[in-house]
């Protein structure tokens, strides 16, 4: 496998399941130092022992500032730089138009959007000329997907984020790049999936490719978008979607 990372130090926010350890697992295989964050510290733990080659865990919600604060320390400590973000600590809560209350409000934006900008902010002074921040986004940011209002909001506004940060930080070299997956074989996935008959099937027909999308898939994204191979992108949003977007 190549090393396109050797060396570099990757921070990989909601690390511990899904696209954000997929994504870890690859970093370090490819010779990252990898640091990721989740809330529980069981599901942290296994984490770092399934990705391996040196991985650090740290507990922390990234809605509080204090723990952001307390996981740049640590790697500022440790390595005094960061070479990669991965902003992809994040919820999905379907609710109806009707059913929103203020607290389904404050968990999805503060979350998705307050936790995701606060990750990226609060990682830059630790970040050095070609730095490369990768924004887990939604295929929701662009489709209206119903029943999902604030969700697919809140996946609008991490595709704003990368178009005026890209020009924010073009002075420092730093490049941000969005990746937006579909529909992805992960545990919430699967465990809405088989809530109910024919969920599945009603899903992948609307997915010209046909399928689900694998955890691997979306990772193998990142890691481009987070790589040199990518140096001439910026800005950009990659589906990950089996061509819903485009077709």
């Amino acid at each position: 496998m190549a090393k396109r990372f050797e060396d570099k130090v990757v921070v990989v926010t909601g690390g511990s399941d899904g696209i954000g350890l997929a994504s870890a697992q690859r970093f370090a295989q490819e010779g990252a130092r990898v640091y990721i964050t989740g809330r529980r510290q069981d599901l942290l733990d296994e984490a770092v022992v399934r990705i391996g080659h040196g991985a650090v865990g740290v507990r922390g919600d990234v809605t509080s500032l204090a723990d952001l604060a307390s996981l740049y320390e640590r790697v500022g400590r440790d390595h005094g730089r960061v070479d990669v973000v991965f902003a992809n600590a994040g919820m999905h809560q379907p609710v109806p138009l009707e059913a929103i209350e203020e607290t389904h409000f404050d968990a999805t934006f503060g979350l998705n959007v307050k936790g995701l900008l606060f990750t990226v902010q609060k990682a830059l002074p630790l970040m050095e000329q070609g730095g490369s921040i990768v924004l887990n986004g939604s295929i929701a940011g662009s489709k209206a997907y119903p029943g999902q209002s604030l969700y697919n909001a809140s996946k609008a506004a991490v595709r704003s984020f990368a178009r005026s940060w890209t020009i924010d930080l073009k002075d420092r070299g730093i490049r941000v790049n969005v990746v937006s997956p579909g529909a992805t074989e992960t545990r919430l996935l699967r465990s809405f999936l088989d809530s109910a008959p024919g969920i599945q099937d009603e899903v992948v027909r609307g997915v010209p490719l046909g399928r689900l999308g694998h955890l691997e898939e979306v990772a193998a994204a990142v890691l481009y978008l987070a790589s040199s191979e990518s140096s001439f992108v910026a800005g950009h949003e990659l589906f990950v979607d089996g061509g819903v977007a485009a077709v």
